[in-house]
Order: structure tokens, then C-alpha cells, then sequence
């Protein structure tokens, strides 16, 4: 299963991050660490949603969607 997952800075409401990842667990709990270099300094994130893909390619489309223009709109809307 391969996860696409919107997660919301805890002190910053206002700054969101989109990824893709294989062990959702794993994945928080890397950006939570300062693992990942985007999102290190506003840790620490809690996950907001996300979506399980049976496919990778699919899952990689879709975080790339929700990354593009129409997609950070579509965020917006849904997720204020």
C-alpha cells in the first residue's frame, strides 16, 4: 500500500506539506525527527489525512496533483 498524506504544521496552522510514502508511520515520524529537510523547521506536523493507493504509480500522480496549482486550490477548499 502506498499513502498519500497531507500533514499541518502544530504551530504554524497555516503550513501544510503533501508527500508520498510507502510506511505512513515512518514518514511522520521522519519529518517529525528533522529528517526531511523541507519540513524540519517547522516541526513538529501532525497528519491532517491521507489516502492509501494500491498502486505506487497512482500515488505519485495523485501527490503530484494535489502539489500543482489545481490541487493546492483543491486543498484549500477542503482543508482549510
Amino acid at each position: 500500500m502506498h499513502y498519500v498524506y497531507l500533514i499541518e504544521s502544530v504551530y504554524e496552522r497555516a503550513k501544510h506539506y503533501v508527500g508520498q510514502t510507502g510506511d505512513l508511520r515512518l514518514g511522520i515520524s521522519e519529518h517529525n525527527s528533522g529528517r526531511c529537510i523541507h519540513t524540519a523547521a517547522l516541526r513538529p506536523w501532525h497528519l491532517v489525512c491521507y489516502l492509501g493507493f494500491a498502486d505506487e504509480k497512482k500515488a505519485i500522480a495523485f501527490e503530484h496533483y494535489l502539489k500543482s496549482g489545481s490541487g493546492r486550490t483543491f486543498l484549500q477548499r477542503h482543508f482549510p
